[in-house]
C-alpha cells in the first residue's frame, strides 16, 4: 500500500473516532518535546499543537486505544530561522506531510500506574511500530500520563542529504510527553 494513502487512511480513522473520546485531553496542560544532539550538544524542542483521542479504563487496558496526532508544522526549537528550516521538505515537509500520527495497537499493564503501549508511529508517510513506556499519577480528576522513548530520524526521512549525517545531528531523537487527561478511572 502506498505510505500516503496509508496515512491518509489513518488520519480519516483518528477523524471517525469520536466514540473514543470518554477521557479528555487537557491540551494547555500537556506537552510533547523532544532533544536530539546537534555536533554533540543537546538541542532542545517541541511540538506547540497536537490532539489525542483516548479510550482508557486502567483496569482494563487491554481494550483501551489511543490514537495522537500532531501538527508537523508546530515543531519549535524556539530560533525563528532554524523553525523554518523544520517546515521544509528535508525535515518534516509541512507541505507534504502536516501530521504525525500514533496509533495504538496494545496497552500492557506493568504494575504501579505504569503501561506499556505499543503502537504504530507515522511521520512524512513512514510508518514504524514504538513500544513507549507510560507512567500515570492522579491527583483530584486529573490524570498526568507522562514517559519518554527514543526513536531514529533517519528511518522517518527526517533530516535527509545534507542532514544526514550523524556527526552534525544525532540520528537518536529522544520523545518527552506529559499528557493531562479528565474523566479516566481511579487505578
Amino acid at each position: 500500500m502506498n505510505r500516503q494513502l496509508a496515512t491518509l487512511i489513518l488520519c480519516a480513522g483518528l477523524a471517525a473516532m469520536p466514540a473514543l473520546a470518554q477521557q479528555k485531553l487537557l491540551e494547555a496542560q500537556s506537552e510533547i518535546a523532544f532533544v536530539t544532539r546537534q555536533m554533540g550538544v543537546p538541542v532542545q524542542g517541541r511540538f506547540r499543537v497536537f490532539d489525542g483521542q483516548i479510550d482508557f479504563d486502567p483496569k482494563k487496558p487491554q481494550a483501551g486505544r489511543i490514537a495522537f496526532s500532531v501538527a508537523t508544522g508546530s515543531a519549535t526549537l524556539g530560533v525563528a530561522e532554524a523553525d523554518e528550516e523544520l517546515h521544509k521538505p528535508l525535515w518534516f515537509n509541512v507541505p507534504g506531510f502536516p501530521r504525525a500520527t500514533f496509533l495504538s495497537q496494545s496497552i500492557k499493564p506493568l504494575g504501579g500506574g505504569r503501561f506499556e503501549v505499543t503502537g504504530v508511529l507515522t511521520i512524512k508517510g513512514r510508518q514504524q511500530s514504538v513500544v513507549v513506556p507510560v507512567q500515570l499519577s492522579q491527583s483530584g480528576a486529573i490524570t498526568t500520563a507522562t514517559g519518554v522513548f527514543a526513536l531514529k530520524r533517519l528511518v522517518f526521512g527526517v533530516g535527509e542529504a545534507q542532514w544526514a549525517d550523524t556527526t552534525m545531528v544525532a540520528d537518536e531523537v529522544q520523545v518527552r510527553f506529559k499528557f493531562a487527561l479528565n474523566g479516566v478511572g481511579k487505578f
